[in-house]
């Protein structure tokens, strides 16, 4: 299997699970307890269906959106995810590049492998980053002013990690951050020699945002749920959400919002946009789809703030139906992670190549022009 045979996620998918060692596939892979959520975020865009009109003249459709004031070319985005260069040694980098080169948003996390610096000079398309606020106040407040500093254009709040997700799949593994190298650990990356090589020629592991303040996660080995159990602030609450806003200048983003009493909320801190998002199921199993709840918290706030839909997206038509019940775009991880995975650079701009041409295929079909046109009566719920 290579690279042209990859004409969806579920391709990406299994070409990821070629290369990748076990423990790092099923990082990506896994979530929380039974996985019942993964496993409905995509299956709830199959609860509607599409009713597309004919005859509209729809030789040239635009994807082109607006959110939180950034133009992009496209209502989809690349949600930031931790870890990048434990996938593919090009990182973050490969896919702020694709990004760029498909005009949408980049997020780089916290817990990314390459610097906001870094991402910062070389990244030319909107920017955002994804905060985890520590209990060591400093890191928290030196990631904002390197980002700042570096010109990113707006900042997402993490609300959804209080404490971590009980993530079997990483327990089964041994997976931590660094990977420790345990006899079960390098037998499986010498089972995938290419990846075990690019990893160490390129320099192995480093977490730039937080090297300099913590071991823990840098050179510490440490596993996710006990890196958020350990190191995040707990005392989190809206008045510190609200301080952060205010401190950052820039759009502010809530993510990991799920129910309209949070949307509300986070409208009246002056936010100016939320996520609907429950961490792609790895954090509390059992909890709904982003997409079940998208409906409910446009009506509530969508003409106060904009609302993104992430998480379970694999198709183009998945995009068309959050955006035909209010959302402004969508955004997710998995969808170009396991592109990543499979081929760098290239991988990604593949799988975004292949959305994009969903997409505008899907909206032809719909008779729509641009997204504006598309709305409820474009849906018919089982």
């Amino acid at each position: 299997m290579r690279l042209k045979h990859c004409h969806n996620t579920r391709d990406f998918r299994e070409l990821a699970r070629r290369r990748l060692p076990s423990p790092i596939f099923h990082y990506i892979d896994g979530a929380a307890d039974d996985e019942s959520t993964l496993r409905r975020n995509t299956e709830a865009y199959s609860s509607c269906d599409l009713v597309p009109n004919v005859l509209r003249g729809v030789e040239h459709v635009d994807l082109s959106t607006r959110v939180m004031g950034l133009e992009l070319d496209m209502p989809l985005f690349l949600s930031p995810t931790a870890l990048q260069c434990l996938f593919h040694h090009e990182g973050e980098m490969a896919v702020g590049k694709a990004a760029e080169q498909f005009g949408t948003l980049f997020g780089l996390s916290s817990l990314g492998t390459t610097g906001i610096e870094d991402i910062g000079t070389m990244i030319n398309t909107p920017k955002l980053f994804q905060l985890y606020v520590h209990k060591d106040k400093g890191l928290t407040r030196n990631m904002i002013d390197r980002c700042k500093a570096a010109n990113f254009d707006a900042m997402a709040l993490t609300v959804d990690t209080a404490v971590g997700g009980n993530r079997e799949r990483d327990r089964v593994t041994g997976f931590t951050v660094p990977p420790k190298l345990t006899v079960r650990s390098l037998l499986s990356f010498a089972s995938h020699p290419a990846w075990a090589l690019n990893y160490f020629l390129h320099g192995g592991f480093q977490l730039p945002q937080l090297q300099d303040y913590v071991s823990e996660g840098s050179s510490t080995s440490l596993s996710i749920a006990s890196y958020f159990n350990t190191m995040l602030d707990q005392s989190m609450d809206w008045q510190a959400a609200e301080e952060i806003a205010r401190y950052w200048e820039k759009p502010f983003v809530i993510k990991g919002i799920m129910s309209v009493e949070d949307a509300r909320k986070a409208a009246d801190i002056g936010a100016a946009a939320i996520m609907i998002s429950n961490h792609g199921g790895r954090q509390l199993d059992g909890s709904r789809a982003p997409f079940d709840q998208l409906a409910e918290i446009v009506d509530a706030v969508g003409d106060r703030i904009d609302v993104i839909c992430d998480g379970g997206i694999q198709r183009g038509t998945h995009v068309l139906k959050a955006l035909s019940l209010g959302a402004k775009a969508c955004s997710g991880g998995r969808l170009y992670l396991y592109a990543l995975a499979a081929a760098g650079r290239a991988g990604v701009e593949q799988a975004l190549g292949n959305l994009r041409s969903e997409m505008e295929r899907d909206m032809k079909l719909m008779g729509c022009k641009t997204i504006s046109e598309l709305n409820r009566s474009n849906l018919r719920f089982r």
